[in-house]
């Protein structure tokens, strides 16, 4: 397995483990408040920051398991790389889209950040996964 395509399986499970943690803790704190009113910015801050230091130190821990693979990229690693990366931000414009549209509907804020963390999720989940078929299956031929 390619270094790249194993730090494309951790991108999916940090981000996905990160999300269903902020969102179990957010749906058990507004068992007690309206949901609006759950303080969630600190629980996304702290959520988010914990999936970056998760996925450092993974990335640390799989360059010391496979130290022989550090550095080797290849021209299809880079190609894979970017197909991943520009086809995953899709959902990150259209996450963007929504948060702007819903900021001019005045929405409250807490749906505004949720949306815009779910694009950011999506987006980090749909362009590792596109790398991992890349990686399984080859590039889509256009």
């Amino acid at each position: 397995m390619a270094p790249e395509e194993r730090s494309a399986w951790v991108m999916v499970v940090v981000s996905a483990v990160s999300y269903v943690t902020y969102v179990a803790i957010i749906l058990a704190s507004a068992r007690t408040v309206p949901l609006t009113e759950v303080p969630y910015a600190t629980t996304l801050l702290w959520t988010v920051g914990g999936a970056i230091v998760a996925g450092i130190v993974l990335a640390i821990a799989i360059t010391i398991a496979w130290p022989d693979q550090i550095g080797k990229k290849d021209q299809r690693d880079r190609e894979i790389h970017r197909y991943g990366e520009y086809t995953g931000q899709w959902c990150l414009v259209a996450g963007g889209v929504a948060g702007l549209a819903m900021a001019m509907a005045e929405v409250d804020h807490f749906y505004i950040a949720n949306v815009l963390y779910l694009a950011f999720v999506l987006s980090s989940i749909l362009g590792s996964v596109l790398k991992i078929i890349a990686y399984r299956r080859g590039l889509p031929t256009w």
